[in-house]
């Protein structure tokens, strides 16, 4: 039976995101410790654990079909592999940053001077739209380092929650663009392999819908069903089921979460009562 393979990050935050991500899904992995390969064993799927930035290559030479990589990897080596989606976790950003007593304002800081980074590519396009010359040095891990050494008067390099740069003595200076992690495929898969990316990418969907949309019930005047219907626009029509209290029907829909808050007031105004919100584990389309 032909099976798709993907290919994850070995180790780290990204992997167990990703496998986070394919058990949502309904997929079950035999990841052992230690394995570089495993196949799951209800879904006609392979799963190569390799280095990040190993995966590219692999995908480009046909040796898997997929990748679950970050958005900064690919830029960084002027990847051209198709984005399949944005997957919404291991966000992060790509950011310049300082020592904290540096009097620095922002990356014309830079001109003419040191940074220390493993991210060159992505430094030299990025200091080149702003015509700064800099000397760039590429060193791997311990980037926060640098200044203290005296190797760089700054430093490029990934920032969560910037608690890193902050013990190693640095400040954030400007951000050079957002990351997250996303799906990728080969150029050109076969038929058979679409179709599988196709079933594989339904269920993701489904999984990343659910995870910003929230279920909303609600009793409502009848003569009200209309406007307050209007309010929740994320359905095609909500569900109306009548209240053995005349006159009320219970209104069942869903809302986007981040607009919740923003409509609340609206739904009470418009005669919603007794509301209720509850979470959602997938939404099929």
């Amino acid at each position: 039976m032909n099976k798709l393979k993907i290919a994850i990050q070995k180790s780290g935050r990204l992997k167990d995101d990703s496998l986070k991500l394919l058990k949502q899904c309904g997929i079950s992995v035999d990841n052992g410790k230690d394995q570089l390969k495993a196949s799951a064993s209800n879904f006609p799927l392979e799963v190569y654990y390799l280095r990040n930035s190993d995966i590219p290559k692999y995908i480009e030479d046909g040796v898997v079909n997929l990748g679950i990589i970050g958005q900064n990897l690919l830029y960084e080596i002027d990847s051209e592999l198709p984005v399949i989606k944005e997957l919404g976790f291991s966000k992060c950003r790509v950011s310049l940053a300082v020592p904290r007593d540096s009097d620095a304002v922002d990356s014309s800081f830079f001109m003419n001077r040191k940074i220390a980074t493993s991210y060159p590519n992505t430094v030299k396009k990025y200091l080149n739209t702003k015509g700064i010359s800099c000397d760039i040095h590429k060193i791997s891990g311990s980037v926060e380092i640098a200044p203290n050494i005296g190797l760089a008067d700054g430093i490029c390099d990934i920032v969560s929650s910037g608690s890193t740069l902050f013990k190693n003595g640095l400040k954030e200076l400007e951000t050079i663009l957002k990351s997250e992690a996303v799906l990728v495929q080969e150029p050109n898969p076969n038929e058979t392999v679409k179709e599988l990316i196709d079933k594989l990418s339904f269920r993701i969907n489904a999984v990343l819908r659910a995870k910003t949309s929230k279920y909303i019930l609600m009793n409502v005047p009848n003569e009200k069903i209309k406007e307050v219907s209007d309010l929740l626009p994320v359905l095609k029509s909500p569900t109306v089921l009548p209240l053995a209290e005349e006159g009320w029907s219970s209104l069942h829909s869903v809302i986007d979460e981040n607009d919740f808050w923003n409509v609340i007031d609206q739904l009470k105004a418009a005669g919603a009562e007794g509301i209720l919100v509850a979470p959602i584990e997938k939404i099929i389309e």
